[in-house]
């Protein structure tokens, strides 16, 4: 009786854990001269490179071994944070440097792919752009503000 219980918990574990990969398994994101693009699988965005006022790698510790690594993207101006591709990226928090804003995109990277995308938006972005590799407190990239996910 105790190991049909276990199963059932694990399962449910599996089924919870799994429906967030599910739903991103078509979600891409591609750099180029441009910007930065974002497919969630029905709909795509640019964030473009001279609507930006800063680009930025960081990364937490995640237990002992593991890191966790996002791509900032500072805006310049104002940003759609209603956005239904872009919402989900949208963080307000303390700048990451003097003149930026509170308001950014925030780009989780997977495990393993930090230099490949590092490379890329350092390939692309103007130079001018890019503040550098940082570290941050545990558990940085956070979720989205719900509040900011659009209607209908």
């Amino acid at each position: 009786m105790a190991e049909l219980v276990m199963m059932l918990v694990f399962g449910a574990l599996g089924v919870l854990f799994g429906i967030p990969v599910w739903h991103g398994r078509r979600a891409a994101v591609m750099v180029d001269r441009a910007g930065v693009w974002l497919d969630n699988g029905k709909a795509r965005q640019i964030i473009p490179w001279e609507v930006l006022a800063g680009v930025g790698m960081q990364w937490s510790q995640f237990g002992r071994r593991v890191k966790q690594y996002s791509i900032e993207l500072c805006p310049s101006g104002p940003i759609d944070d209603h956005d239904p591709v872009l919402w989900p990226l949208v963080r307000d928090e303390e700048p990451v440097g003097p003149g930026l804003p509170r308001l950014r995109y925030r780009l989780p990277i997977p495990p393993g792919s930090q230099e490949q995308v590092t490379t890329a938006v350092r390939l692309y972005a103007p130079p001018h752009l890019w503040l550098g590799v940082a570290q941050r407190e545990p558990g940085h990239l956070g979720r989205p503000d719900p509040s900011r996910r659009p209607k209908g």
